[in-house]
């Protein structure tokens, strides 16, 4: 099979199988659990009652199709597995009655996350390219552990808090992926199994976003959201541009990465320090509560400012290249 066909095969079957699961939803009614709203979240009660969780199934296609498709030897299938497990994880909490504690959730993060970096490192290496100026190193095996953990424990929080209005997180996901794809061609460390796995993200969240535009028919919960922020950092990582997470990341951090900032900063200083008073964050809750915006409206402005970040990052890495 060519590497052409590869790559068509995984875009075609990640979307096809995705639209038709979820289209279907089969054994949705015992298997899924209904959204419950959230505290504090502007708008959230139009969401109560509709099928969560959904992630669980387009995670699946993609841990399937990935595996299928690409050829990354024993590093790549086991932080697929790790991905699929991810999804469990959150899809468990979206079923229970009684939603997880968030010391709880973190554990796990964390426990996965070293997991993934003693994977990582162990199979793929430790080597990084810097996007903007292609300056390429060796990282010491256990400095670069400690800094993929942060990063997988940092992507998957930020996407989870990012995921509060209709086809926001997935839209942003799908951004993400095509500047990286940018950004690793320019850079010279796009291989073959890297694209099948971008793609295959891409269109599996392309498909999901047909049911999740406003108004939504469904969402994908923490089963989606938690393991798309995981696999997100993977391909950073697999990339070898770990640090571009920084800027082309930067509307998940500044969406939902300051909201998990500010509870946390709220929490260890028991509400002694709270940053960020003025502000309602996530900041897509600050422009439906605050400026009045309605949910295509935040998530038109989010994306575009992404798309804004996205275009420069690239641009940037384009020059320095060339010259």
């Amino acid at each position: 099979m060519s590497d052409t066909l590869r790559i068509v095969l995984a875009a075609l079957s990640g979307f096809i199988l995705t639209f038709v699961l979820l289209y279907f939803l089969p054994f949705g009614k015992t298997l899924l659990g209904h959204d419950r709203g959230r505290k504090y979240v502007e708008g959230s009660e139009v969401n109560i009652g509709k099928p969560t969780g959904v992630g669980i199934y387009f995670s699946l296609v993609l841990t399937i199709v990935c595996a299928c498709f690409c050829k990354g030897g024993t590093g790549v299938y086991l932080i697929l597995i790790l991905t699929f497990l991810m999804s469990v994880i959150g899809f468990l909490d979206d079923r229970s009655a009684t939603p997880w504690g968030e010391y709880s959730k973190g554990a796990l993060d964390f426990v996965v996350g070293i997991l993934a970096a003693i994977a990582f490192v162990r199979f793929l290496g430790s080597s990084v390219v810097l996007g903007i100026t292609g300056s390429e190193f060796i990282v010491n095996p256990i400095l670069y552990a400690i800094l993929a953990v942060i990063l997988f424990v940092v992507s998957i929080n930020a996407t989870n808090a990012t995921d509060g209005v209709d086809g926001l997180s997935g839209t942003l996901a799908i951004l993400s992926v095509l500047t990286l794809i940018a950004a690793s061609y320019i850079r010279g460390t796009l291989t073959v199994t890297g694209l099948v796995l971008c793609v295959s993200l891409i269109f599996v969240l392309a498909a999901y976003l047909i049911f999740n535009r406003y108004p939504s028919k469904m969402l994908m919960g923490d089963a989606g959201s938690r393991a798309v922020g995981f696999f997100l950092a993977f391909l950073f990582m697999y990339l070898k541009l770990p640090f571009a997470y920084l800027i082309v990341g930067l509307p998940f951090l500044l969406d939902g990465g300051l909201s998990i900032l500010k509870i946390t900063i709220g929490r260890l200083t028991h509400k002694k320090i709270i940053i960020l008073k003025n502000i309602v964050t996530p900041v897509h809750d600050h422009l439906k509560k605050k400026l009045g915006f309605s949910v295509p409206k935040t998530r038109a402005v989010i994306c575009l400012i992404a798309l804004v970040i996205d275009v420069i990052y690239v641009a940037l890495a384009s020059v320095v290249g060339l010259s």
